[in-house]
């Protein structure tokens, strides 16, 4: 019989060539390092490379804002054998803006390194002059705080003012935080007294700011509260002045339609609203009505006998 050509491949070439595949479709392990670590307070004192091999090394220098650690820590990584970097560490620190002393009649609290903030208050009676807030930032020459730091003065009120009608306690020319100024009306020279509407003690709460505004002394008079068919209760007087208070009631057979109890308000009028007295209405009868029934019944009676007669 004929004999069958050989194949061109024989099946060792065929392996030979699978084999070949199987290497370059595995993944191949370089001897190299990643690129250099990242470091918040450090940065690479030299452009990066594209490749790092085992024993390269690389420099790093501090950032703005920052200086070397005391005692020094090294300031470079070495790619090492497998494929690591070595030491991994900061080696700088952020640099410290002057120091802040406490202002008079006050305090500062926060820290001075670079990017912080430092936060001022005044004790009471003391207000802050300036920034309350200074931030850490960085300067030409290094880290400065952006802006001088305040400092408290102690608060001052000007007079509040003469009313008419009214006296002050004090004439002084200004008033420290916290001290109080008292009205009181003058005599009235008419035959109603003056009363004294507001506030009579105003305190020095902040820098020219008063706990409320100056009151008046002026006259309030209210009309006589007593309506129809009514009575007092309470607060007897033939007149009525500025917050006097009476209760109101109603006469036998009359009930009251409002509030009881009013006072009399700074424009002469009671408040709220005086009541009214509304007559009780009549009861409905209770007695029975004449009934017509049993007068029927007789009659009936009386004319069924006529009929049998």
């Amino acid at each position: 019989s004929a004999r069958r050509p050989e194949s061109p491949f024989s099946s060792w070439s065929f392996v030979g060539i699978l084999l070949v595949v199987l290497v370059f479709l595995l993944p191949t392990s370089t001897d190299a390092c990643d690129a250099p670590p990242r470091f918040q307070s450090m940065r690479l004192k030299d452009p990066p490379k594209e490749t790092y091999h085992p024993g390269d090394s690389v420099d790093y220098q501090c950032r703005p804002g920052y200086m070397r650690i005391v005692p020094p820590l090294r300031l470079s990584s070495v790619c090492q054998p497998d494929n690591t970097w070595q030491p991994l560490q900061e080696a700088c620190t952020r640099k410290l803006c002057p120091p802040l002393g406490d202002p008079v009649n006050g305090q500062v609290n926060g820290s001075f390194q670079f990017g912080s903030v430092a936060h001022y208050s005044c004790n009471e009676g003391y207000q802050l002059i300036g920034q309350a807030t200074l931030h850490c930032d960085l300067s030409e020459n290094g880290v400065a705080w952006d802006v001088d730091p305040p400092h408290c003065e102690r608060i001052l009120c000007q007079p509040p003012g003469q009313i008419p009608n009214g006296i002050t306690n004090s004439q002084k020319e200004t008033y420290e935080y916290s001290e109080v100024v008292i009205y009181t009306c003058k005599p009235s020279s008419g035959p109603d007294k003056y009363s004294l509407v507001g506030e009579d003690k105003l305190i020095c709460s902040g820098q020219n700011v008063w706990s409320s505004d100056p009151p008046e002394c002026k006259v309030v008079k209210c009309k006589y509260p007593v309506p129809p068919d009514g009575e007092l209760l309470s607060g007897y007087g033939t007149q009525f002045h500025y917050r006097d208070v009476v209760q109101l009631g109603c006469k036998t057979g009359f009930y009251l339609e409002g509030n009881k109890t009013v006072v009399c308000g700074a424009n002469s009028a009671w408040e709220p609203e005086l009541p009214r007295c509304i007559r009780v209405p009549a009861p409905p009868s209770t007695k029975p009505p004449v009934s017509t029934v049993s007068g029927l019944v007789t009659s009936a009676y009386i004319f069924q006998n006529l009929l049998h007669t």
